[in-house]
């Protein structure tokens, strides 16, 4: 009878072993106080006696990348999807005006491919690095014959910190406040199997090919990282009152703003009163997506929403104007039900 391996079943450890230890570079890079050790143990430690607070409070977040890995499989391209990772769970994170402070991944394949692995991994170093968190660990895993070649599934876990009487109150948003938009980076990760759909299989586009109403090809379009907002949320949270934090992702600004209100409290948002990205026209247009479906599907352009007092909200813009940050006024809080209602 033949003696067969594990590496027989197509799992190779020692070569798993040696690129986990090739990425502990990449991890180094992203260390802040807190950390302790590194990557290779069971579970990774963080001291959160160095962290100063009197009434701390841990704030977590999961989430994946999606239908968006579709499009890294197919043009090979596998740079930016780790910083959608960090993305999708820290800005969940950060809307308790919390910081960010470790995030582990975990990523799974038929077979690892080194390069990929190492963009990959490299990716969620990058955005680790922008939000100012550590890579705490992760975990990789070799499945043959459970995913088809040169494909694999992302999977984030990240941990942040606030001060308990820091964290917005939806109960302190009042009819009259203003609510302020920050732009997306376009379709950040949400909406990507209608996105699909609609552009490659309704629209017969090339992922290759430049889109005239982009000025690039769709695959740069596709492929845009998640923005991070870590680091422009916490400057103005530390110096302003802001009653409610929403990260428009899945479910859009419909679906996501009236998390941060309360009951007998509505959105009313203006269209037009910022810029959409032209790819949420090219997907409506080429589609004939009704914009009740788009704006619960997409972000349409505005990546988190700020519900701020109206005293308040003159101090939040010179903040924002100070910082060179891109910004909108883009509705206002009323008497009604909760919800959002748009104005032309």
């Amino acid at each position: 009878m033949a003696k067969l391996t594990y590496k027989d079943a197509g799992v190779d450890v020692e070569g798993a072993n040696r690129l986990v230890r090739s990425i502990a570079s990449m991890a180094r890079k992203t260390a802040r106080p807190g950390l302790m050790g590194g990557i290779g143990g069971f579970g990774g430690l963080f001291d959160l006696s160095r962290i100063r607070g009197r009434r701390p409070v841990l704030v977590s977040s999961t989430d994946g990348v999606g239908t968006k890995l579709r499009v890294a499989f197919m043009t090979n391209r596998h740079d930016t999807v780790g910083i959608d990772l960090v993305a999708m769970g820290v800005n969940d994170i950060i809307t308790q005006a919390a910081e960010p402070l470790f995030f582990l991944d975990y990523f799974a394949t038929g077979k690892l491919e080194p390069a990929t692995f190492r963009a990959v991994v490299g990716g969620v170093a990058e955005g680790c690095r922008l939000a100012g968190c550590a890579l705490l660990g992760g975990e990789t895993a070799e499945m043959p014959s459970f995913y088809r070649d040169g494909e694999y599934d992302l999977a984030g876990f990240g941990v942040g910190i606030v001060e308990k009487d820091r964290i917005p109150d939806p109960r302190a948003v009042r009819a009259g406040d203003v609510i302020i938009g920050l732009p997306s980076s376009g379709l950040h990760s949400n909406g990507y199997a209608l996105a699909w759909k609609v552009l490659l299989e309704t629209a017969k586009l090339k992922l290759k090919s430049r889109v005239a109403d982009l000025g690039h090809p769709l695959a740069d379009e596709m492929l845009k990282p998640t923005r991070i907002y870590a680091g422009l949320i916490r400057g103005l949270t530390a110096r302003h009152r802001i009653k409610g934090i929403a990260h428009i992702t899945g479910g859009g600004i419909v679906g996501n703003l009236p998390r941060v209100l309360p009951s007998g409290l509505r959105a009313w948002v203006r269209r037009g009163s910022w810029a959409v990205p032209p790819i949420f026209d090219l997907i409506a247009r080429s589609g004939g997506v009704p914009q009740a479906e788009m704006d619960r599907t997409f972000n349409n352009g505005i990546g988190m929403a700020l519900v701020v007092g109206a005293d308040a909200a003159a101090g939040v813009e010179r903040a924002l104007r100070r910082r060179r940050e891109p910004y909108a006024v883009i509705g206002e809080v009323r008497q009604g039900r909760r919800g959002v209602s748009f104005l032309k």
